[in-house]
């Protein structure tokens, strides 16, 4: 996760990415593949269960195109202020398993799922049992998008689409 900034402050001094206000993750996050995530909704027709899994698209201004069915939009930008309210509400909710996913999910996503993951394990220490786990979606929704389509895409724009093919 390299940070590349071409910003400029006046004088000449480059400006920090939005992500230097906030500590790097510690974690390593799994990934779990387009396929395997089509899986899960398959699944949802076959069993009548509530659905045990939560996609969080974290892209901000670039959600252009649609997103994954279902996702919940949670800005990287502001998203460490959020991890205590995603616990609770994933663990009130019965959610086992939470997916993050950006653009391409080379930055923004899996930063947030590992600060997920990080948060997830602290409060473990004091005693909070969960039992969810945090999950990167490989290859992002440019990668869900060329796997399926527009397939499970709320809102999907074909022409947006176009330019990463």
């Amino acid at each position: 996760m390299a940070n590349v900034s071409n910003a400029t402050k006046e004088g000449g001094e480059a400006e920090k990415p939005w992500h230097a206000a906030f500590p790097v993750p510690r974690a390593t996050v799994p990934e779990i593949t387009s396929d395997e995530l089509m899986k899960k909704f398959d699944g949802m027709d076959i069993e009548p269960k509530p659905r045990d899994f939560l996609l969080v698209d974290v892209r901000r201004i670039d959600w252009e195109g649609g997103t994954i069915i279902g996702s919940l939009n949670l800005p990287a930008q502001s998203f460490w202020q959020s991890r205590k309210m995603l616990l609770d509400l994933c663990d009130r909710a019965g959610i086992k398993q939470v997916i993050f996913y950006c653009g391409s999910s080379s930055g923004r996503g899996p930063r947030c799922a590992g600060w997920m993951k990080d948060y997830v394990d602290d409060v473990a220490k004091f005693g909070r049992g969960s039992s969810l786990t945090v999950k990167i979606l490989k290859g992002g929704i440019k990668g869900w998008v060329k796997e399926f389509e527009g397939s499970m895409v709320d809102g999907f724009e074909e022409k947006y689409w176009v330019q990463f093919k």
